[in-house]
């Protein structure tokens, strides 16, 4: 079964959505009991750095996500997700992340012919191809939808690679942790085939 974090945020149902086409089980809730025994865990999310880190802590979901972490079961962050496991973001100064990975976040240069937000379907390549990007090959298109992207500080965590104005680490991965900048639940086939391979972690 899995879990996805109901924390008020934007963008949950899509994600649901998505694994029920792929015929998986899945659970919205913020239920300490219910997410101890999930397979796996995802954090969606679209929206404020801020207002996501205060809900997450509201309802003590950030509790609830590091014991999961340290279960080493599979947890995914989507979009607002990946951000939220580093430690800040430009977007909300003095707002502290969930620290479980190390990096920065910070906002898309505006530069010519880059509108932000960025909007729209990219190309991704792989530096060091993982676990989500079986069967997938580089350069296949992914949707974005964001303002503020990663710059992760361990080069070996970072499994896709982006250009939009800038160079964008889009995702990343690290022992039961998985993380996409991207939203793979508006991807088509290609975004199905990431939460698919997710989901047989």
């Amino acid at each position: 079964m899995i879990a996805i974090l109901d924390y008020d945020a934007g963008n949950i149902k899509s994600v649901e959505k998505a694994f029920k086409i792929l015929g998986e089980e899945t659970v919205l809730t913020r239920d300490f009991s219910v997410i101890k025994t999930a397979d796996r865990l995802v954090l969606p999310g679209v929206g404020s750095f801020a207002a996501a880190m205060e809900n997450l802590k509201k309802y003590e979901c950030d509790k609830a996500i590091y014991d999961f972490v340290d279960s080493g079961k599979p947890f995914l962050g989507i979009c607002l997700g990946l951000q939220l496991l580093f430690d800040s973001s430009e977007e909300s100064k003095g707002v502290e992340g969930l620290g479980l990975l190390k990096g920065k976040i910070k906002r898309i240069p505006d530069g010519d012919g880059i509108k932000v937000p960025h909007i729209g379907w990219n190309s991704l390549a792989f530096p060091n191809k993982g676990r989500l990007f079986e069967g997938i090959d580089e350069g296949a298109f992914v949707y974005f939808v964001h303002s503020y992207y990663l710059q992760a500080k361990e080069p070996s965590i970072v499994t896709a690679t982006t250009e939009y104005g800038c160079h964008i680490h889009a995702s990343v991965e690290k022992d039961n942790i998985f993380a996409c900048q991207f939203h793979p639940e508006k991807s088509s086939t290609v975004g199905l085939k990431i939460l698919k391979n997710f989901a047989t972690q």
